[in-house]
């Protein structure tokens, strides 16, 4: 982790750049999968399995015999930190929830907005390196909530056995998920787009994933089928003051580090003296950290940045738009009213991004790469389209339709005015 002292705005650009890669010939790779499974359904999904994940299962589906297994596996004390995380997002995105309204924009004119739930909706959960199932309660409970009629889950299965993590299997359950597939990869992304003979066609794909699914996403995304946002490996901006825990704050780093080698964290502080402990308490972390060879990885990739005051700090984290950022600052609420670019805020040394990761209620899909400066993360809105009704009386036609009659006329639509002319005409 290189250390910066007060550089200058004109070279934040550089010094903040996010690790890349060249995916050309990945998207040429991704293209020809999704192609096949376009074409040959399940059997090139099972094929892809067996190359990619080196299982072939004998049905796609989870059966309802290995559901109630999954639950019989799973240790007690994790069904209850699973049980009460679920409690805490359920909380958190059911209030989320909106009234329908009638406006009365003028007297017998009367418009309002419905929030309706996707049809059909795609969970991709990974399960490689890390079985996520703590998305599938990020996902799963928000697309209820919202009103989806059919929610399928994709995870790929595991070498031992070619089952789902139970972990996984489990939460699905859970939050009311039984359409449940033995499908990781781009074969997962490529089923839930298409449809297959056993996946059914959805119409708006969520989830994390490794770069091919990531490619995946983005391609059937340009074919027109909706995603939850543009992804990107996970990132962290730790801002802390000498009021800080060198010890909280190196464990929010490497909590991100651990991801991936291609995840970058950032410190910004207010004095080099804080800088170098921290990073002194993270070598220290690293030596029995089980996943350190991937998060000193991760740590190539990121700085550490001492600037002079709290302004410049802020413009430097509106500038990075961070996915996750931690204020462990002396006034941190304040200090994060004037955060614009971050999607989503941890405030003080007691709130470490891991919460927010797993029960705080929060949703932890959130946007990398910078887009946090135009997406929001995932919430109840995701899940659902807005549609709009009007209704006008007599009264309310005779009241507007003048008016939409000389808009109409001037920007030559006749056919718009006469709709509206006929009406009137008979109504006198």
């Amino acid at each position: 982790m290189k250390t910066y002292s007060n550089p200058p705005k004109k070279e934040w650009d550089d010094i903040l750049r996010r690790p890349t890669l060249d995916t050309s010939q990945l998207e040429a790779t991704v293209a020809g999968v999704l192609k096949d499974i376009h074409s040959r359904g399940d059997a090139a999904v099972l094929d892809y399995s067996e190359r990619f994940d080196k299982v072939r299962p004998a049905v796609l589906q989870v059966s309802a015999g290995e559901i109630a297994a999954a639950e019989r596996v799973l240790p007690d004390h994790l069904k209850t930190a699973i049980q009460q995380a679920a409690r805490n997002i359920e909380r958190f995105h059911a209030s989320q929830q909106q009234e329908v309204k009638v406006v009365e924009t003028m007297p017998g004119v009367n418009c309002w907005r419905k929030s309706v739930g996707i049809e059909r909706v795609g969970l991709y959960i990974p399960g490689g390196t890390a079985p996520l199932f703590s998305t599938v309660l990020m996902l799963g409970i928000p697309a209820r909530l919202a009103g989806c009629r059919e929610i399928v889950l994709c995870s790929p299965p595991t070498h031992q056995g070619g089952q789902i993590h139970p972990a996984i299997i489990y939460s699905a359950n859970l939050v009311g998920i039984t359409k449940i597939f033995k499908i990781g990869g781009v074969q997962a992304i490529g089923a839930m787009a298409y449809g297959t003979e056993s996946v059914p066609q959805v119409y708006k794909i969520f989830g994390p994933g490794n770069q091919y699914v990531t490619a995946a996403k983005q391609l059937i995304n340009k074919a027109g089928l909706p995603i939850d946002m543009p992804a990107g490996p996970s990132e962290v901006l730790v801002c802390a003051d000498d009021t800080a825990d060198p010890d909280y704050v190196a464990a929010d780093l490497l909590s991100q580090a651990e991801h991936g080698v291609d995840s970058q964290v950032v410190l910004v502080g207010f004095s080099d003296r804080l800088v170098q402990k921290v990073k002194k308490s993270i070598e220290e972390q690293l030596r029995d950290l089980p996943r350190a060879d991937i998060a000193r990885g991760a740590l190539e990739n990121s700085v550490a940045i001492v600037v002079d005051n709290p302004q410049e700090a802020l413009d430097l984290i509106n500038f990075y738009a961070p996915e996750h950022l931690i204020l462990s600052l002396e006034g941190a609420e304040a200090f994060g009213e004037g955060v614009i670019n971050a999607g989503s805020v941890f405030l003080g040394n007691f709130t470490p991004e891991s919460v927010g990761d797993y029960a705080s209620g929060t949703n932890h899909t959130l946007p990398t790469n910078g887009f946090a400066r135009s997406y929001s993360g995932v919430s109840l809105d995701a899940f659902v389209k807005k549609i709009t009704f009007q209704r006008l009386s007599a009264e309310g036609l005779r009241s507007l339709g003048p008016t939409v009659e000389a808009m109409a006329e001037a920007e030559e639509l006749i056919a718009h005015k006469r709709a509206v002319s006929i009406r009137l005409k008979k109504m006198f």
